[in-house]
């Protein structure tokens, strides 16, 4: 029996976030638990993979800014609240459950890494 050598896991377990909005834009921080992960958050998680992800939302711009001394960064999406929060019939007009689709993204680990993830606590 072969073992294998990477996994996939959702960013959730390895980062938080928390969503803003400013009319028509959404601003999505995602953060680390712990700071070991941050190179593998800044190689994955990157604008494009950003973009793909939220197709769907038709962004016409996707801007990452990089926090490394808070082991942190910023997307800045934009165009993708319908018009924002006075002019969307949207039931989620400031779009803070957009964070939850980015922490759903998946991750590739060294399943060696993998093992050093912390459980999820119920």
């Amino acid at each position: 029996m072969t073992h294998p050598t990477t996994v996939e896991i959702p960013l959730y377990r390895l980062a938080h976030g928390r969503t803003g909005d400013k009319g028509n834009r959404s601003c999505i921080s995602v953060i680390a638990y712990d700071p070991r992960w941050w190179a593998l958050l800044v190689q994955q998680v990157t604008e494009a993979r950003v973009a793909t992800l939220f197709a769907a939302r038709r962004p016409t711009r996707v801007a990452r800014y990089l926090l490394p001394r808070l082991t942190a960064m910023n997307f800045v999406l934009d165009d993708v609240l319908d018009g924002g929060v006075n002019g969307s019939l949207n039931l989620d007009t400031h779009g803070k459950t957009l964070s939850s689709l980015l922490l759903g993204l998946p991750l590739t680990l060294d399943a060696a890494q993998a093992e050093h993830i912390e459980p999820l606590h119920p």
